[in-house]
């Protein structure tokens, strides 16, 4: 085969296969007495190799490596080889298939893709302009990547609807340029922590992932004087889990 025919072949184009002969990725086949390249059968195969490579990701340095520990195998062994490629690639695509499907069985949000438990959270909560409400659904999303499961999302769904929270998110807004010291702080985070039902911290799982770091991350989130009032939040709310635990031990 000439050039132009095991480029066709294979699928790459003639300029990617002098670039292989050119950093010695693929060794330079022999010539006819006019000048011509010849490729044999296992050129083709070892350059379907290298493109099957780069194809999941590897670099040309690591293709090389790879290729390397192949030298001196029998075609029958280099296919094989090839053959296991292509299957490790396919299970790829059959396993993001199926994330796909489990998020298209769900609702569909624009903050998506997200967990159909948190998307059908996400869909029964009022449209809202509030900057803090969007920060939340943010927040929300993050957390959704930990796997914390659905039970938090179903406690957290009669909160999510109920009018009076916009009322809390809006005065949240308006602390957007206001000072730590601000006399609206303390109320405004009595109010948000005691409106977290019971059934949210219980449907939290002691044993859950550890996040170090992200309370602070969180909080550097925020304005100064919204940040003040997160924080207090939290606060409240680790004292009611503390006293909810101490409870139980002591029952």
């Amino acid at each position: 085969m000439r050039i132009g025919e095991i480029a066709a072949l294979v699928g790459v184009t003639s300029r990617a296969i002098r670039h292989y002969h050119h950093i010695g990725l693929l060794p330079e086949p022999g010539r006819r007495a006019n000048g011509y390249r010849v490729y044999s059968v296992r050129d083709a195969v070892v350059l379907a190799r290298i493109r099957r490579l780069t194809e999941l990701g590897l670099g040309l340095d690591e293709v090389r490596d790879v290729l390397a520990d192949a030298a001196g195998r029998e075609l029958r062994e280099v296919l094989a080889g090839l053959d296991a490629d292509l299957a490790q690639q396919e299970r790829g695509i059959r396993e993001r298939r199926r994330r796909l499907a489990r998020l298209l069985d769900g609702p569909v949000c624009a903050e998506g893709p997200v967990s159909p438990a948190l998307a059908e959270l996400l869909g029964t909560a009022p449209v809202t302009g509030s900057p803090m409400a969007a920060k939340d659904r943010e927040h929300l999303v993050l957390l959704d990547t930990t796997g914390v499961g659905g039970e938090i999302y179903a406690a957290l769904a009669p909160l999510a609807a109920d009018p009076a929270l916009h009322a809390l998110y809006e005065r949240l807004d308006a602390l957007a340029g206001a000072a730590v010291d601000d006399v609206r702080i303390a109320p405004l985070a009595a109010e948000l922590g005691a409106a977290v039902p019971d059934e949210v911290l219980a449907a939290i799982p002691s044993d859950g992932p550890v996040m170090t770091g992200l309370g602070e991350a969180l909080l550097d989130d925020y304005a100064p004087a919204q940040a003040e009032v997160v924080r207090r939040v939290m606060a409240a709310l680790a004292e009611r889990v503390a006293e909810r635990t101490a409870g139980r031990a002591a029952g």
